[in-house]
């Protein structure tokens, strides 16, 4: 029996650039943690500024397959703080799909854990729950932020898993897809990559956070796997029996500097009836994805080409919500939901 005692103490802070910084520092520590960060953004509904997940009380590694049912059951075992990742693969389990892609990185489809520490930053204060508060802040606050931020000199050769031949002879098969009726709307990905890259993740995330600081920001790590993400994107949020959705579809170029021509970015962006037509669809497609898990008629937009900016970018972001049925599942939210549209 486990008979250890978490604590949750609240410590006040006077510099949260710095803190935030000593915290990433004080996860080196650690094989496995997540670290979320909002870079302040207030898009509703703000849950919270930042937050970092570190170490591993129990877990859950899985590929498609009953994946789903699995990390329910883990879910059920016990109420606690779980995060983690939710593989694009997955989508083999809910829907009749196979992809043949190569995974380089190799993560699995799904992956969970319950963190020894979970810490809560906002601009004033630093929260810590875990079996000694106290001690964790001291930690915190004694370290150097310089250690684990050494400059690696590494030029690295970013390539494309697919040729300018390949990409084109894709996009015209896609094309024709579209023609037939067979896709209602597509999303085409490649993959850039480097080999024998030597970098410093925790860097090249705080580099990442200067130059392009977004709302749903992390920097997850699993062992010797990382995932660094800048993104202004939310898949879904459930509070109590609440759920939406943010899609986005719909982009223009920031105009750094003349603030006229940005502001004829942003309108352009909102009036274009392209962008306008593919946020739309998509808006639709979650619309039809909540409906199959929330009461009848509870499903709504919320807002529809709502023009949010970002450091690079306006985007055209809009909001669906719902009321959930009773007793709906993690795992039937997912199922129902993922892979997002978006």
């Amino acid at each position: 029996m486990n008979n250890t005692t978490i604590t949750n103490c609240i410590f006040a802070i006077s510099d949260f650039e710095l803190t935030k910084k000593k915290v990433l520092n004080w996860t080196k520590q650690f094989g496995t943690f997540c670290f979320l960060d909002n870079h302040q953004y207030q898009i509703k509904p703000h849950a919270f500024e930042c937050i970092l997940a570190a170490g591993v009380k129990r877990s859950i590694s899985l590929n498609a397959g009953t994946a789903l049912e699995q990390l329910q059951n883990f879910i059920n075992e016990k109420h606690s703080w779980l995060f983690g990742h939710l593989g694009y693969d997955l989508k083999n389990e809910i829907e009749e799909l196979s992809s043949a892609n190569a995974s380089m990185i190799k993560f699995p489809d799904l992956f969970f854990f319950e963190p020894k520490v979970v810490i809560k930053l906002s601009e004033m204060e630093i929260s810590i729950e875990a079996e000694n508060p106290e001690m964790i802040f001291k930690n915190i606050s004694d370290e150097s932020i310089d250690e684990f931020f050494l400059p690696v000199e590494n030029k690295l050769k970013i390539e494309s898993r697919l040729s300018k031949e390949e990409y084109i002879s894709t996009i015209k098969k896609l094309q024709q897809h579209i023609v037939r009726g067979d896709c209602y709307e597509i999303n085409f990905c490649q993959e850039f990559y480097a080999t024998n890259a030597v970098i410093n993740p925790v860097e090249v995330y705080q580099k990442l956070s200067k130059v392009s600081p977004n709302p749903f920001s992390a920097l997850y790590r699993m062992n010797d796997q990382w995932l660094i993400c800048a993104s202004p994107e939310r898949y879904i949020k459930k509070t109590g029996n609440n759920i939406l959705s943010q899609p986005i579809k719909g982009t223009s170029i920031r105009i750094k500097n003349n603030e006229i021509k940005d502001g004829i970015s942003r309108q352009d962006l909102f009036n274009s009836a392209k962008d306008r037509s593919e946020n739309v669809m998509v808006v639709d497609l979650v619309r039809n994805d909540l409906a199959k898990i929330c009461e009848e008629g509870s499903v709504k937009v919320d807002e529809l080409y709502g023009i949010y900016s970002f450091p690079q970018v306006h985007q055209m972001i809009s909001t669906v919500s719902g009321t959930l049925k009773n007793k709906m599942s993690f795992a039937e939210i997912i199922r129902a939901t993922f892979p997002m549209g978006s």
